[in-house]
């Protein structure tokens, strides 16, 4: 798509019912990328903990396995931290809003 072709794309997008201007910066993909994959590796380290946490409730874990475990998801925590720092996001920032749905992650 040409440069032409885009700008009238965004007018259209624009224009229609009323909505606002969609904002196309090519200086926010970057963060914006990073914010959905983000938001995605945010959701499943929450079913993983999940998991983990009826697992460990069950007794279906070994005392090794639990300790995995445990360090494999303080070390992803830390690791989404610093991501979320690097890019000037904050972990609210990760929940997108699924309009009538509600939010995508559960509030904590």
């Amino acid at each position: 798509m040409n440069g032409d072709a885009a700008a009238r794309t965004a007018g259209q997008v624009a224009g229609k019912a009323g909505r606002s201007r969609l904002d196309l910066e090519p200086d926010t993909v970057e963060r914006d990328l990073i914010k959905l994959v983000l938001t995605v590796v945010e959701l499943l380290r929450q079913l993983m903990e999940r998991q983990a946490v009826r697992r460990f409730d069950t007794g279906d874990l070994s005392e090794d396995q639990e300790e995995r475990i445990g360090l494999t998801l303080m070390l992803l925590d830390d690791r989404m931290a610093e991501l979320r720092d690097r890019y000037g996001l904050r972990p609210e920032d990760l929940n997108l809003d699924l309009g009538p749905l509600g939010p995508l992650l559960p509030r904590e």
